[in-house]
């Protein structure tokens, strides 16, 4: 009889899904902006559990800081920041599951967060996995273009680093060609990805249809989902700007209203692939 009331209060968590393939809401442009405003609402229900995630995020990225430095290779830095906006949406999972919580009207903890997408370990794992292939590879590729475009002669110092980036030939070369595939790599990973753990945490699809399901999303609203990729890159750079610092707070806000667009977008709805 616990077994069986467990299995149904977890149950719970899922929404109904008709037989059909949803599509996603048609939003306006301003929509991120209230999804921000909602996410800080969020935050400050919970400051325990962002605050905590927030934190976790910026000692992540130090420990990778520190490392490239360690390394000798701190030119990677900027290339590293940008990885972070690869890998997280899968970081954020409790943050989700914090707002899913929040707007239930269940209780809230850092337990619970901590613990959000073990009922769909298998395909929560499958994304993780895929969107850390993806950072190695973008890694990868930093790496070879800083060697392409600064030639065998090691890595600039720090102190030599931006004004070489920004004021010589393979500097500009690089800063240029370093944009346009990272961008275009970071494009790719948020079509796939911008709800696609919001839709694996309360919805029983499989990986592939969750990704499928938030790449219809950005096709459907190509303006208000360009807003939004462009303000989560602001906040993620405005945190490292100020020695990541920011993260504490920029990370969890933007966790708590990715659930927001989430719902904005497939809020109630079944998927099915």
């Amino acid at each position: 009889m616990t077994r069986a009331r467990g299995l149904e209060a977890d149950d719970k968590r899922f929404s109904a899904s008709p037989d059909v393939l949803a599509e996603p809401a048609r939003i306006p442009f301003d929509a991120p902006w209230i999804w921000l405003a909602s996410g800080w609402r969020d935050l400050w229900h919970a400051p325990v559990v962002g605050m905590t995630y927030g934190a976790i995020f910026a000692g992540m990225a130090l420990a990778m800081a520190i490392g490239l430095f360690g390394f000798e290779a701190h030119s990677l830095f900027p290339a590293l920041a940008g990885g972070f906006l690869l890998i997280a949406p899968f970081l954020a999972m409790g943050l989700y599951e914090t707002s899913r919580r929040i707007e239930a009207g269940e209780p809230v903890s850092l337990g619970s967060a901590l613990l959000a997408g073990f009922h769909a370990k298998g395909q929560m794992a499958f994304f993780g996995v895929v969107l850390m292939i993806v950072f190695l590879i973008w890694m990868e590729l930093a790496f070879v273009l800083l060697v392409l475009f600064m030639g065998g002669g090691g890595l600039p110092p720090p102190s030599q680093f931006l004004p070489t980036l920004l004021f010589t030939w393979p500097g500009l070369g690089l800063l240029i060609v370093g944009s346009v595939v990272g961008g275009a790599l970071a494009a790719l990973v948020f079509s796939i990805s911008v709800v696609a753990v919001p839709l694996l945490l309360v919805q029983r699809v499989d990986t592939v249809t969750a990704m499928s399901a938030s790449f219809r999303a950005v096709v459907a609203n190509p303006k208000p989902l360009a807003l939004w990729a462009a303000l989560i890159a602001v906040m993620i750079a405005a945190g490292f700007a100020t020695l990541l610092l920011g993260l504490v707070v920029a990370f969890p806000l933007i966790g708590h209203a990715t659930w927001h667009a989430y719902r904005s977008l497939y809020g109630g709805v079944g998927i099915h692939g």
